[in-house]
């Protein structure tokens, strides 16, 4: 069961202006931890793309099962072939899925990627280095082996060359992906590589979004004097499901405290976390604070990163029947309402957030060093992240408008130029650079 509380949140805070990064994203982390999820479910390794394991998956086979070929060619003993000319008869074919009888000395069998070497075979010759004779089905090799043919080769193979070993990749028993993992593509073929048809996963994170302010309407609706696209709304729900989660999408919430507190409840109540963006600042029309006061905890911070520097961290208490079944709370992150600053706050810190609740570490990715292909002469003091796009020379070109409204920028953008404070850049420098691959649904 989830903690009721999150000792980040409410131990005693000494007041301060501001909060770097790194002090954010630990606070986030050790505030989310006590929320971490433990319902596991069984799924198809089909369809477990992206969800973190919660048990190990350890193999109850050799991978390879058996020697087997990686090329197509002729199996033989590489003692059979002593010179580059040698003539040898074919006495099997083996097809991958087809296991040939043992090999008959001062024969060859031809065979295909894949399929297991025959017993007495060390070798396999690759066909490009093979010269076929013609098929004698009729005739018969002195043991009574029927023949196919003669090959002869042009080269003198090494011992063990083009045989991929039994076990080489997987041993029996080894564990081959550990509990926590997050489960890429690649680690779902090496499950199936080993037998694992099903997989053992935490179930997905249940949060809640929704959107407050009377000025906002959806596309598709006529836009009214003073009102604006929601926006916000699709870029929040698409972050999560990219990041696995369960949405649940309350909507856009009338601009009145009671509306906004029934909201919080119904959001609290099947979810682990709520996402909001805008409307936790002190003004007479921002109801979005006082309400999760009223119904839970919460810190509002501001953070030295630009872009995105209001950030409200908190949660909503569980109605007594709810907080039984799924713990007393549900964690709150309200993101600032400018599009490219919830899009940017989201992805390094709400993805924090959903680490931490999953067991995941929450640092940042490895950025990589790369030169900027611009100018950045009147740095930020706060550390700014940059929207930038890599070019045909490998270099980073830089987005002309970096206000944090045009979510151009962002679409425009493959990665974000993570800048200390106050650190002018000019072309040629090595920057830190973060793909945004690496920062959405990590």
């Amino acid at each position: 069961m989830n903690a009721p509380a999150s000792s980040a949140l409410s131990a005693p805070r000494t007041p301060r202006a501001t909060l770097s990064l790194d002090e954010a994203l630990a606070r986030l982390a050790e505030g989310s931890a006590p929320h971490a999820l433990t319902a596991t479910e069984s799924v198809s390794t089909f369809e477990a793309l992206g969800r973190v394991l919660a048990a190990d998956v350890r193999s109850a086979l050799d991978v390879p099962p058996a020697d087997n070929t990686s090329m197509d060619g002729y199996a033989v003993r590489a003692a059979d072939v002593v010179a580059a000319g040698t003539v040898l008869p074919v006495s099997q074919r083996i097809p991958a899925g087809v296991v040939g009888a043992p090999l008959v000395p001062g024969t060859a069998a031809r065979i295909f990627t894949g399929a297991q070497v025959p017993p007495g075979a060390d070798a396999v010759v690759m066909q490009e280095q093979c010269e076929p004779m013609g098929a004698d089905a009729g005739t018969v090799t002195g043991d009574g082996a029927a023949a196919f043919g003669h090959v002869r080769f042009l080269v003198v193979p090494a011992a063990g060359q083009w045989v991929r070993r039994r076990g080489e990749d997987v041993r029996a028993g080894a564990t081959v992906l550990a509990r926590g993992a997050r489960l890429t593509p690649q680690a779902l073929g090496l499950a199936a590589s080993v037998g694992a048809g099903t997989l053992q996963v935490l179930r997905r994170p249940r949060v809640a979004v929704f959107s407050t302010g009377d000025e906002l309407v959806m596309p598709g609706e006529p836009l009214k004097p003073g009102a604006i696209y929601n926006s916000n709304r699709f870029t929040l729900r698409g972050l999560l499901q990219a990041a696995g989660c369960e949405v649940n999408d309350l909507g856009i919430v009338p601009d009145r405290l009671d509306a906004t507190r029934d909201a919080l409840r119904r959001a609290a109540a099947g979810n682990d976390l709520i996402v909001t963006s805008g409307g936790v600042s002190v003004g007479e029309e921002d109801h979005l604070r006082p309400a999760v006061l009223a119904e839970g905890r919460l810190e509002n911070w501001q953070i030295a990163m630009k872009p995105g520097k209001p950030l409200a961290f908190g949660a909503v208490r569980r109605a007594r029947a709810d907080a039984a079944a799924a713990g007393g709370e549900a964690l709150f992150v309200g993101l600032p309402g400018n599009p490219v600053s919830s899009f940017v706050t989201f992805v390094l810190c709400v993805s924090t957030v959903l680490r931490a609740m999953q067991g995941l570490a929450p640092n940042l990715p490895r950025p990589l060093l790369l030169r900027a292909a611009f100018d950045w002469p009147r740095p930020d003091k706060r550390r700014e992240f940059l929207r930038v796009r890599l070019n045909a020379a490998g270099e980073l070109e830089l987005f002309d408008n970096q206000s944090s409204g045009v979510l151009t920028s962002a679409v425009w953008a493959d990665g974000l130029v993570d800048n200390p404070p106050g650190q002018a850049i000019a072309r040629g420098d090595a920057v830190r650079y973060l793909p945004l691959s690496e920062l959405v649904a990590r």
